[in-house]
């Protein structure tokens, strides 16, 4: 079987020799269709990804067909299209016990802590599909990045008519964005890219850009905002800088939301945190009810995802491809790769 193998820092290995899968009780095979590149990828790849062994099969945005599946409740057959779940969680400790799958203190994502799907086939919980008719391969494979947006929306409580900032525009970023506009909210959007920024505005629909770079932030925050700030600040940025600052820029009483994640220490000012009675929440991955929640939002045609993927290559293409999307000059939003 066709597939390739991140064998440490920097080293991609294209091989056809890895072991199929092999159909077990309460699983199922699904013939890999589409991958989408994340920024987990490029963390793993250059070494910065936390929770990270090498050699690692890397994949864990991914849309497929079902080859093989054992009997299930969930009505799914071969040749079904599927997206994958890629969070395998124990079902048993207590944020499980919870409903807080997606933060489970066992966890194990395919493509992190167990090989993912940048392979010809790979075996899947029945538990962990979620059938996807009436969209395309494409639209399946970015239902994993647009469901971290989703959940991280849904925790912060957002709701028609609040004014929310989200600092990032990579495709998470861009995720928190339009599922933010599609529960009401008013979005300001801040990067440092004047180009994302205008990407931003035509395909998340966000209300306000601030360009970081241009002046002081927090008083172009107080402008747009009659000196209130936004109820929500959601961090997408993975930077250390950008996260200690942005306890500066929500409104009292408001949320602090970090999505991205850095591997490192963040500091902020105590007396800023508290002075506001700031919630500052972390949000990780996403639920089973979040996944849902995007495919129903995809049904409805909302979003252009042609234009959120950017580039794509080949699945005998992506090691050369790989490195062209990590350089800033390539202006990629989102990647796919296609078996």
């Amino acid at each position: 079987m066709k597939g390739i193998v991140c064998d440490e820092v920097e080293a991609f290995r294209y091989t056809e020799d890895l072991p199929e899968p092999e159909l077990t009780e309460g699983h199922a095979i699904v013939s890999i269709r589409r991958i989408g590149i994340c920024g987990t990828d490029y963390h793993a790849f250059k070494g910065n990804q936390p929770f990270f062994h090498y050699p690692r099969i890397l994949g864990h945005e991914l849309a497929g067909v079902i080859d093989q599946i054992s009997a299930n409740d969930e009505g799914l057959a071969p040749g079904d299209q599927v997206a994958i779940i890629p969070y395998i969680h124990c079902g048993s400790c207590l944020s499980c016990r919870r409903g807080k799958t997606n933060c489970c203190a066992n966890m194990q994502v395919l493509g992190v802590h167990r090989d993912g799907g940048m392979r010809e086939r790979i075996s899947v919980p029945v538990t962990h599909l979620l059938r996807t008719e009436g969209l395309s391969l494409d639209e399946a494979a970015m239902i994993e990045p647009l469901a971290i947006g989703a959940h991280a929306v849904r925790r912060a409580d957002v709701e028609a008519g609040d004014t929310v900032l989200v600092i990032g525009s990579g495709p998470i970023g861009l995720g928190v964005m339009a599922f933010a506009k599609y529960a009401g909210a008013r979005v300001i959007a801040m990067d440092m890219n004047e180009e994302r920024l205008a990407f931003c505005r035509t395909w998340a629909n966000v209300d306000e850009t601030v360009a970081v770079l241009e002046g002081d932030v927090k008083q172009r925050l107080a402008e747009l905002t009659n000196g209130e700030f936004p109820i929500a600040v959601f961090d997408a940025t993975g930077n250390a800088a950008s996260m200690s600052q942005s306890f500066e820029l929500a409104a009292h009483g408001g949320k602090l939301v970090f999505v991205g994640l850095v591997k490192g220490d963040i500091a902020f000012s105590d007396p800023e945190f508290h002075k506001r009675e700031l919630t500052l929440m972390g949000s990780r991955n996403a639920t089973g009810a979040d996944f849902q929640h995007v495919v129903n939002v995809l049904r409805e045609d909302i979003f252009d995802m042609n234009q959120y993927i950017t580039h794509r290559a080949a699945f005998n293409e992506m090691i050369d491809s790989f490195g062209t999307w990590l350089n800033p000059a390539s202006k990629v939003i989102k990647a796919v790769v296609e078996l």
